[in-house]
């Protein structure tokens, strides 16, 4: 399932939007920008973090 904008994003990761929007601007989370959108997979994102969480 996809989640659609930087905002919505960051409540996944829970992340302010602008910490946020510089991760996506920098590729460091696996999104795409789709008509001027973000867009990721929740999959991904969760899976990420729990990586993170884990190190």
């Amino acid at each position: 399932m996809g989640v659609w904008g930087c905002t919505a994003i960051s409540k996944v990761i829970k992340r302010k939007p602008r910490q946020t929007f510089n991760l996506l601007e920098n590729g460091e989370l696996p999104a795409k920008k789709v008509g001027g959108r973000w867009v990721a997979s929740r999959a991904k994102l969760e899976k990420l973090f729990q990586i993170e969480v884990a190190a």
